[in-house]
């Protein structure tokens, strides 16, 4: 699915926002190798249950997300393509009409424009990829996220 204008526009000026910090977001630009550590990138309180560190790429982008036991990320949908691995833990989704339970170890995967919700049922870290990369994560219109829940 091609992008849109804007949010080209966005990911391109994140992009360079990113690229000027040495201990930001990290960003990896076409042709660029990288070694990030996961230490080296900042850690985004969303609230009180949840953290995130985001790492962009030109068309892909990768997320350590950090919750709490209870932490609820609500009903949402987007445009993006979704993989979603969990590293230590377990998430309970609210998907396409099926409760699924994800386990350390276990992936999945979210189509476009799915709705979904998740619930941490211990405290987890998941590795989220999303392509293209996510404009309302890099540009903070993900209100939905920075709740009190």
């Amino acid at each position: 699915m091609a992008k849109t204008k804007i949010e080209k526009k966005l990911v391109k000026r994140r992009i360079r926002a990113t690229k000027k910090k040495a201990r930001g977001k990290k960003s990896m630009l076409k042709g660029e190798l990288n070694y990030i550590p996961w230490n080296t990138v900042e850690l985004e309180d969303l609230n009180p249950l949840l953290q995130r560190q985001m790492i962009v790429g030109q068309d892909i982008m990768v997320a350590r997300v950090l919750l709490k036991k209870g932490c609820i990320v609500p009903l949402h949908s987007h445009h993006n393509e979704q993989v979603t691995y969990i590293l230590e833990g377990a998430l309970k989704f609210w998907i396409d009409g099926r409760e699924i339970v994800v386990n350390a170890g276990e992936v999945l995967t979210i189509p476009p424009h799915m709705p979904h919700k998740a619930e941490a049922l211990v405290e987890t870290i998941d590795l989220d990829v999303f392509t293209p990369p996510r404009a309302d994560w890099l540009d903070g219109r993900d209100k939905y996220l920075r709740g009190a829940k």
